[in-house]
């Protein structure tokens, strides 16, 4: 059946990812994404390379990994959003879309007659949401923001990374970059509240989505934890803040995860280990003893995990019950029996890489599924169709346009 979006077009103005992130989202609920570049360059991620896509003779083409990630299910059109022709173009889109996404500047699109009040004049029911650093009010509003600006500004760093008394303590951002992914996927839930409240209603509206709120939004319960005590969380490394064990600890190999959730979890991991007393310790009964004493405990678990094997002590904890999970690197998580059932990785056929293969979607529908049949497109490959088949233009008229270096 087709996706729950099938009926809403999306006039996508963002580039590199948390704009792009949430229309690759609204393309795999179904909608038709129309993502507008840039000619000649196109979106910025699509020169964050290497690695680069190969064909089938293993040649490396110009679709850089980055790209791919986060545009299939698009269409692309190039359009000189500068020339006023090109915003002319954008205005004749937006006029025939539902949701436009767009990531520029405070004002930049305004000043093109492409802000929301202009948009607005010529389609009322829009869905207009604008993705920035810091949004569209405030004193730091006019300022570019950046992934991993934002994981430091708005404290995620302050909580990530080893404990500054240890060997490699200090500040780290997140492997991949949470900010822009979080604010893509905040903005998905953004645009179908609003297409939910239009069906409703009749009305369209502004969103107004910004990295730093992102962030400071789910800092989740570390940021409650700093409301509730006025006190800034510190460094853990690969412990948690509130339970204990829930950490990593050395392997004979390696490193494996615990995740002891409550006190009867922690009392079958002491029967496995070998240390009953562990669990009438006044220092290590409760959950909240544990987090007091920390210190105490992971040089105990420390040694004795030491001991033996990630594969050992795998098999030794779920047997009994313990939670716990190996530290994969991409290659064992591609491997990995559950991500191979689960279908994680996908292929699509592409117009110069052959099949190149892509991540699916978490969102999984009984009734209405996700499709991955339309690859990321090649920079301007859907100009003409859009501009003929959405815009109604004539070939003499797209040659015009081409000739002018309109599009």
């Amino acid at each position: 059946m087709a996706g729950p979006l099938t009926h809403i077009r999306v006039l996508d103005l963002t580039r590199v990812l948390a704009g792009p992130w949430c229309a690759q989202n609204l393309a795999d609920l179904g909608a038709e994404v129309i993502k507008v570049e840039r000619p000649k360059k196109g979106d910025d991620s699509r020169a964050f390379g290497p690695p680069w896509a190969k064909d089938a003779n293993g040649k490396e083409t110009t679709e850089a990994g980055y790209f791919l990630c986060a545009n299939r299910g698009k269409k692309s059109i190039t359009i000189d959003i500068a020339s006023d022709a090109g915003a002319a173009l954008v205005k004749e889109l937006a006029k025939t879309a539902d949701v436009l996404l767009e990531n520029f500047k405070v004002g930049d699109l305004a000043s093109k007659g492409l802000g929301y009040e202009d948009i607005k004049k010529i389609n009322p029911k829009i869905i207009y949401c604008s993705i920035t650093g810091f949004g569209q009010t405030g004193p730091y509003a006019p300022k570019p923001g950046y992934d991993f600006m934002i994981q430091g500004m708005g404290g995620f760093m302050s909580l990530t990374g080893e404990r500054d008394h240890k060997p490699g303590g200090g500040p780290q951002r997140a492997g991949v970059p949470v900010v822009d992914i979080m604010t893509g996927m905040y903005s998905t839930i953004a645009v179908c509240a609003a297409i939910a409240n239009r069906e409703r209603t009749g009305q369209g509206q502004h969103i107004d989505m910004a990295l730093l709120d992102t962030q400071v939004g789910f800092l989740a319960n570390q940021g409650a934890n700093f409301l509730v005590t006025g006190e800034a969380p510190a460094r853990l490394g690969n412990t948690h803040p509130n339970i204990v064990p829930y950490q990593s600890v050395p392997t004979k190999d390696g490193a494996i995860i615990i995740a002891c959730g409550n006190d009867n979890l922690f009392n079958k991991l002491c029967d496995l280990i070998g240390q009953p007393s562990l669990k009438t310790d006044a220092r290590f009964a409760t959950n909240a003893a544990r987090v007091a004493n920390r210190d105490v405990l992971d040089p105990i678990l420390d040694e004795l995990f030491g001991k033996k094997t990630t594969v050992e002590w795998v098999a030794a904890l779920e047997g009994a019950g313990v939670p716990c999970g190996p530290i994969n690197n991409l290659k064992e998580v591609f491997e990995n029996e559950q991500v191979k059932a689960r279908e994680l990785k996908v292929e699509i056929e592409h117009p110069t890489a052959g099949k190149v293969a892509l991540i699916r979607s978490p969102m999984r529908f009984s009734e209405t599924p996700v499709e991955y049949t339309v690859p990321p497109p090649l920079l301007g490959q859907h100009t003409d169709e859009v501009l003929s088949k959405v815009l109604g233009k004539t070939a003499d008229e797209i040659a015009s346009l081409k000739k002018a270096g309109t599009v």
